[in-house]
């Protein structure tokens, strides 16, 4: 595995993750178990596979919990240091308050929950090429209403970063992934919150920055909802999208001491962490449960999480749905459609249902 010389990265990991509430109560989010894994392990193994070996953790939220599980990167093939955020400083705020850890001329720059297929590697060499003061990682998307949007010329630079609108004028978005020359991060002014988006890349242009982008159609998803956090582990799972952590490809991951009866189906890309039991004539389906989890004879778990050491008895639907650690969703009772139920919880048995057959 060849370095790729004169690059290192950071990955900005400091978010609270309050859209995956209650999951993130205990864990920051790049650490919550993804096929597995903690997620951040994925995006650590990919920037090692593309040869870069110095990584900077941006972090702030729980930070001492991602230097107790990854220490100083070793095993991963990695040199990885720490630097704690003590007041949010946003997206650029927090590249500028790790810049005494880097030392060599590429950046690389990663949003700590963002699942992505891109050929580092080649960000890496069209920045090079292009002599760019920034490189931006553009990815299309089939609708990009719900996203900023980021235009390029025919040489592939960035001519304009446009807010959320109806009627935009390109698919291409912020992926959430950027090559830097060290120089443009000292420049970012220190001690304060500053936006990439809405503060450095359009001072860059105005001054006449040569800001780059990277436009492919890679897999790419942001992990900041349940929903696509569920999906993103399946699809790790069944191999459509890229790890260099484990060697997964298939209906479901079994971790160590997961119990499943020979009538029970696990399917769909599901994680079933260690220790888990799932019971008679249960189904599992593209879902993620953690550590110490029980699905009772005969419930239903379809593209949710439950948390560590929740209980589903038998009988129960949870459907799209989020269980905190330690709760327990009594028999027959039927969560679906993005409902959460908080850590400790114990809902009766039929306690919660959205149809009368009961």
């Amino acid at each position: 595995m060849s370095e790729l010389q004169g690059a290192e990265a950071v990955v900005l990991v400091g978010g609270k993750g309050t859209r995956l509430r209650p999951l993130t109560l205990s864990a920051p989010k790049p650490m919550l178990p993804t096929a597995g894994v903690p997620f951040l392990t994925h995006l650590l193994s990919r920037i090692r596979e593309a040869g870069i070996t110095h990584v900077v953790l941006g972090t702030s939220y729980k930070a001492e919990v991602f230097q107790e599980h990854f220490g100083d990167g070793a095993a991963l093939g990695l040199e990885l240091e720490y630097v704690v955020e003590d007041v949010p400083l946003d997206t650029a705020g927090a590249i500028r308050n790790v810049s005494h850890k880097l030392r060599e001329r590429d950046v690389m720059v990663f949003n700590g929950d963002i699942l992505s297929g891109v050929d580092l590697r080649a960000v890496v060499d069209t920045h090079r090429k292009a002599e760019a003061d920034v490189t931006l990682h553009l990815v299309r998307v089939d609708d990009p209403r719900r996203f900023g949007c980021v235009p390029t010329d025919e040489d592939g630079r960035v001519t304009a970063f446009l807010e959320k609108t109806e009627n935009p004028p390109t698919d291409q978005i912020n992926a959430g992934c950027y090559v830097f020359r060290r120089e443009v991060i000292e420049d970012i002014p220190a001690g304060r919150p500053v936006s990439v988006e809405r503060e450095t890349f359009p001072g860059l242009l105005a001054a006449g920055a040569r800001v780059q982008g990277y436009v492919d159609a890679s897999y790419w998803l942001d992990l900041g909802t349940p929903a696509a956090f569920v999906q993103g582990s399946a699809d790790l799972v069944r191999g459509v999208a890229p790890t260099a952590a484990l060697a997964l490809k298939g209906d479901a991951v079994l971790l160590d001491g997961a119990k499943v009866d020979g009538s029970a189906v696990v399917t769909g890309g599901a994680t079933v962490g260690a220790g888990c039991t799932v019971a008679p004539g249960a189904v599992v389906d593209g879902s993620v449960l953690f550590d110490g989890a029980v699905v009772g004879e005969g419930a239903r778990v379809e593209r949710s999480v439950l948390g560590v050491n929740s209980l589903v008895q038998a009988g129960a639907v949870v459907s799209d749905a989020v269980i905190g650690d330690g709760a327990v969703v009594g028999a027959r009772c039927e969560l679906i459609n993005g409902a959460r139920v908080w850590p400790g919880v114990v809902l009766p048995e039929g306690g919660v249902r959205f149809s009368a057959d009961v």
